[in-house]
């Protein structure tokens, strides 16, 4: 069955604060997610708040995460117990005319839900190839696969993109009309995340040529 083109907005993903920049879009969620590299992974383990920094990848209507076996968040998470996955790109500073109306533009997604643990191993190596390949595409046909050792010190999860929102600020600042007359520059400072020249491994020198990817890699909206 085809996906909605939105998601229904729920009594956690209904938008309060300046509703006017949320949106329940499923293309525009997915590509936020598919530019960003790393996610923030929520969690309440006996009774605290755990929050710790993730890579990702997106694979069709699921977010895949993955993390040591002994990871307190993956063991938790893994028993199916709600997560909240935060994915923001920072687009630009925003500098407006009085402190208060400071800001930055960004595309923002937030997903929850309950994260189920891969265990099949044919489905898990598809997950970490999906990582990879998340970074840098083809790439996980160039390298080793995970190893029997390496894929039991992993544990793979994967969290339905079900229940999700997204929130944009692009543009200015907003400034009150009393304030316009200050002899103060306003405007907004454009940020992007620009990869540098690839640098070989120095200690083993590559036997074969850098990936021509690798020259113009970039992680520009889609």
């Amino acid at each position: 069955m085809a996906k909605a083109s939105s998601f229904a907005a729920t009594s956690n993903t209904t938008l309060h604060r300046i509703p006017a920049r949320g949106s329940y879009d499923r293309a525009l969620a997915y590509a936020i997610l598919d530019e960003g590299l790393h996610c923030s992974v929520g969690i309440v383990s006996d009774g605290r708040p755990f929050v710790m920094p993730m890579a990702y990848a997106r694979v069709e209507d699921e977010l895949i995460l993955h993390g040591a076996s002994a990871s307190r968040l993956l063991k938790t998470a893994g028993s199916s117990l709600a997560v909240c996955v935060t994915v923001t790109l920072l687009d630009g500073l925003v500098f407006a005319r009085s402190a208060f109306h400071h800001s930055m533009n960004y595309r923002s997604v937030v997903v929850l839900g309950q994260a189920v643990e891969i265990t099949d191993p044919l489905a898990k190596a598809r997950a970490l190839d999906a990582l990879v390949e998340h970074v840098l595409p083809g790439r996980s046909r160039d390298v080793r696969p995970g190893n029997d050792k390496e894929l039991a010190a992993t544990r793979v999860l994967a969290l339905p993109i079900e229940e999700a929102s997204v929130k944009v600020r692009a543009g200015g600042p907003i400034d009150d009309e009393e304030d316009m007359d200050l002899a103060c520059w306003a405007g907004d400072v454009p940020l992007a995340l620009q990869a540098r020249a690839p640098i070989d491994d120095a200690q083993f020198p590559p036997k074969v040529p850098r990936p021509a990817v690798l020259d113009a890699y970039s992680r520009k909206r889609r």
